[in-house]
């Protein structure tokens, strides 16, 4: 006789489709048992940190924070147009652009549709899709890099959102504005096209462009942002789009009430005004991102050339000095790299850009693996 346990009908809240298939989002880890210091390049941190302006902004909000925030963003939407030359009412503040990914998924995909993506994009767009029980659809890239022609072969008619990350993470790619003007001129008029350019602050390509020019031209383009990257707010959670007025209304009606905090604002605002702190990060990004693929390179190590603050860093196939042994012979020096198995680069680490000193530290690190001098 059966165990009648074994066959009855489950019991509790029935999850709806797709939930179940999202693969949980795992950033970069923090903390190594037993290390005396810990340097960690895994989560492209701004090696500089925060402004020191941020930081008083920061602390004069700490008496005030049973105080509900301003709920539309009023001071800081009106700081990002001034700076950037926006229209205030065109933008949408989020909880970190994740949340912003997120509502845009909400708010026009669903059940039986669509959402694309190149084969490298970031792990979110898949994740905010089966969270409302849309497809996630990838196209292939060219030399990990999003190919326009592959993406428009991949829209059908059940596509609704193209994400394009621009500059990409991980790979730390990008396309330039011509290039990003035809893949929505072969986009039906109803699928959005969100350009992701969380990392637009560090191209310094005359080619590039973040997207805010398509933005202002057509009525289905989204340009994605965050202050976590340059601007290193990671910590408080606050991220921007700039939009058509019809998705800004849509994005309004969606978000919560009150989704960045009162501090976050006044930090993001502070941060966006010190400009000077922000060109030294862009500079000491610059030399030491490009001495580090240097001294990669001289290595033996693959890299790719990046537009962001972190380099794609491609191990050999042998399983001595492969991207696994690489990533834990680093964490026996204290330095934590980040694998990118999830994105389907097994093959390599994605290494953020730290200080000079943590730097000189994970080229000395990877020598000694490699053996090379």
């Amino acid at each position: 006789m059966s165990d009648p346990t074994l066959t009855a009908p489950p019991s509790g809240p029935v999850v709806r489709p797709g939930i179940l298939d999202i693969a949980p989002y795992v950033g970069g880890e923090s903390k190594i048992p037993g290390a005396n210091r810990i340097i960690k390049l895994a989560s492209n941190e701004s090696a500089l940190g925060p402004s020191p302006k941020a930081i008083e902004a920061l602390k004069a909000h700490a008496a005030s924070m049973h105080r509900y925030p301003d709920g539309s963003g009023v001071e800081l939407r009106t700081a990002l147009a001034r700076h950037f030359g926006l229209d205030a009412d065109r933008i949408v503040c989020g909880n970190g652009s994740d949340e912003l990914i997120s509502l845009l998924v909400r708010a026009y995909a669903g059940p039986g549709d669509e959402v694309l993506y190149s084969h490298h994009g970031f792990l979110m767009y898949a994740i905010s899709a089966l969270g409302v029980g849309a497809t996630p659809v990838t196209a292939p890239e060219i030399e990990l890099t999003a190919d326009v022609d592959a993406l428009l072969a991949a829209v059908t008619e059940r596509t609704r959102i193209v994400f394009l990350a621009n500059p990409n993470n991980p790979t730390g790619t990008c396309l330039p504005a011509a290039e990003v003007r035809r893949l929505h001129a072969g986009l039906p008029p109803h699928v959005v096209l969100a350009i992701d350019a969380a990392y637009a602050e560090y191209v310094e390509d005359a080619e590039y462009e973040p997207g805010i020019e398509l933005v202002l031209a057509a009525d289905n383009v989204v340009m994605l942002r965050t202050f976590s990257k340059i601007y290193a707010l990671g910590g408080m959670r606050v991220g921007w789009a700039y939009c058509p007025p019809g998705i800004a209304d849509v994005l309004n009606r969606l978000r919560g009430p009150f989704n960045v905090s009162a501090a976050s604002q006044a930090a993001a605002v502070a941060a966006l005004a010190d400009v000077e702190h922000m060109r030294k990060s862009l500079d000491h990004n610059r030399v030491w991102r490009d001495w580090s693929a240097a001294e990669f390179t001289r290595l033996g190590l693959g890299v790719v050339p990046s537009h962001g603050n972190f380099l794609l860093v491609r191990f050999p196939d042998t399983p001595a000095h492969n991207a696994d042994s690489g990533f834990e012979f680093l964490k026996t020096r204290g330095i934590i790299a980040r694998k990118v198995v999830a994105y389907h680069l097994a093959e390599y680490l994605r290494i953020t850009i730290g200080t000079e000193e943590e730097m000189r530290i994970a080229a000395a690190a990877l020598r000694d693996f490699l053996g090379t001098r």
